[in-house]
């Protein structure tokens, strides 16, 4: 892919690797066998992707959380969008849950 034709995304996995480590690298083949006009790279608690620029933010988002109902993690975690000057892209945060007991 040309530079001018792509931008770059940003998926941080701290969280869900705190769960399974095995999960990281299943996010990683079914985000290639989902998209397979991307190119990713995975460097420590972060997965770098290279999209085209004409792909919206949102496909991505949507793979992540199909991912996530596959494996059963829906109910834990949800993929959070996240934009800074230099980075784009989403974190994977465990989602806050609030448990009421009664008397």
């Amino acid at each position: 892919m040309s530079e001018d034709n792509t931008k770059e995304l940003i998926i941080d996995v701290k969280d869900l690797t705190i769960e399974k480590e095995q999960y990281i690298d299943d996010l990683l083949r079914y985000l290639e066998e989902q998209l397979p006009q991307i190119e990713i790279s995975r460097s420590g608690n972060s997965i770098e992707l290279i999209v085209p620029s004409k792909m919206s933010n949102r496909v991505i988002k949507l793979r992540i959380k199909k991912f996530l109902h596959r494996k059963n993690l829906k109910e834990k975690y949800r993929p959070i969008s996240y934009n800074t000057s230099d980075i784009k892209g989403y974190r994977i945060k465990e989602k806050k849950t609030l448990e009421l007991t009664y008397y």
